[in-house]
């Protein structure tokens, strides 16, 4: 974690329900796929989530991460360089995140640098590295290695294409969802300003 002060007031009731949002079992899915995607010659974090970001903290891993993912010479970072200089461990943190997005993840998915580095919401990360799992898994171009249970498939799109005839077809229909006047009558209606008539 970064040396910050003690949170007191609405900035503590903010980062503890942030805290609560973060996922333990959640955590183990994500190690274990790292490792099987990126090798398994690395060494397994600590459980927790404290562990979790120290392990993700110098981006080298993420990098390595998104590379593995892509045929080999098409990697879209090409040098990961190994420094302990904060500023170039955030950008590394960076270059993933643009990778993230350029290989599928939605904007809303991604993740803040700071999140990471600073330890702010590591639920965030979380669900970062969750929905670029999950783009793998739906792209299913042979690159994803490791456990597809812990991820899902997106949705595809499925386009239908519908001739003119068709299309004026359907213009000719009243959709149910319009109502129907099927079994309306006016039996049983008073005249108006007649009073009511109540049996």
């Amino acid at each position: 974690m970064a040396n910050r002060g003690p949170t007191y007031g609405l900035s503590r009731e903010v980062q503890e329900k942030i805290d609560q949002k973060y996922d333990p079992e959640l955590e183990g899915i994500l190690v274990d796929w790292i490792i099987a995607q990126c090798g398994g010659n690395m060494e397994r974090p600590q459980a927790g989530k404290a562990h979790l970001q120290a392990w993700l903290m110098d981006g080298t891993l993420l990098c390595r991460l998104i590379n593995s993912l892509y045929p080999r010479g098409k990697e879209p970072i090409k040098k990961i360089p190994d420094t302990q200089m904060a500023f170039k461990q955030m950008e590394k943190i960076s270059q993933f995140l643009k990778a993230a997005e350029a290989y599928g993840v939605i904007t809303t998915d991604i993740f803040q640098t700071v999140d990471l580095w600073e330890g702010k919401d590591m639920a965030a990360v979380q669900r970062t590295l969750v929905a670029l799992g999950s783009v793998a898994i739906t792209k299913d171009d042979g690159f994803y290695r490791g456990d597809r249970s812990g991820f899902h498939r997106k949705a595809q799109g499925n386009r239908r294409e519908f001739s003119e005839e068709q299309l004026r077809q359907g213009q000719s229909l009243i959709g149910l969802q319009m109502g129907s006047n099927r079994g309306a009558s006016q039996s049983g209606m008073t005249g108006y300003g007649m009073p009511r008539q109540i049996m």
